[in-house]
């Protein structure tokens, strides 16, 4: 008797499409490199141009297909008009911003700049994203990078967790709406990553101590422990998910 075997699911992404925002550095440009990488044609988006652009020669020169597109998330006209030139096969969003403080101590203009950024801008990609997924009529993937921080509270984190945890609940119900259609959205929850970004945390001991006590693995993240959640996320190997969130925490949110 013959015994059929199943087959693993590629991860090649030779011919897709993708769009990463918030590319030119840190986690954007890991997952932009970890697209590349798999054969996918990466268009990369940040604000800055000068460095987007120097991180754009440096995939060229590996030999990946990368292009550079200066853009501000935020500016919902401007997303549109990209999403309506072509329909991507996989989003990525990496545009992201924190202001630490005691809630008491939160100012409406911290307040309307991470939501801003963090979930208004959010929202909006996904659903011109999607809206060119569908007129297009084929199937995709899109990925926010969102937060451990989106499944438990911080102190001095109200505001950032409120906008995480927004961002959580916006996939669950966009994953419902577009499933028919196979536009899978979900989202990569890091904890502490080591970037330019959070390089200032890390050199406060008082802080790094903390943090350490929370990570089972008793380390920090690094780059490279994202880009391997992007490369399932955007390809078919992932064809059963969405909705969800992958926690890369190193066990901060087991208790």
């Amino acid at each position: 008797m013959m015994t059929n075997l199943p087959r693993t699911p590629s991860f090649d992404l030779t011919g897709k499409k993708a769009l990463v925002t918030g590319a030119s550095s840190g986690i954007g440009l890991g997952c932009a490199i970890a697209l590349a990488e798999t054969g996918a044609h990466v268009v990369c988006a940040a604000r800055g141009a000068e460095r987007l652009n120097a991180a754009v020669e440096a995939m060229k020169a590996e030999g990946w297909s990368v292009s550079a597109l200066p853009l501000d998330q935020g500016d919902i006209t401007a997303v549109a008009n990209v999403m309506a030139r072509e329909a991507f096969d996989v989003v990525v969003n990496s545009a992201g911003v924190a202001r630490h403080s005691a809630a008491v101590d939160t100012t409406l203009d911290d307040f309307d700049t991470v939501m801003h950024v963090n979930l208004r801008s959010a929202y909006f990609l996904s659903a011109e994203a999607a809206k060119t997924m569908m007129a297009a009529g084929k199937p995709g993937s899109i990925i926010h990078i969102s937060s451990q921080m989106g499944h438990t509270g911080g102190v001095d984190r109200a505001l950032y967790c409120a906008s995480k945890h927004g961002l959580e609940g916006m996939i669950k119900s966009m994953a419902m709406e577009w499933g028919k259609s196979r536009i899978r959205i979900n989202s990569i929850c890091p904890t502490f990553i080591r970037t330019p970004f959070t390089e200032a945390t890390f050199d406060n001991p008082e802080r790094l101590a903390w943090i350490l006590s929370k990570i089972k693995l008793d380390r920090v993240g690094e780059v490279e422990d994202i880009m391997g959640a992007v490369q399932f996320l955007a390809s078919d190997a992932s064809a059963m998910v969405t909705g969800t969130s992958m926690l890369i925490d190193g066990g901060w949110t087991a208790g």
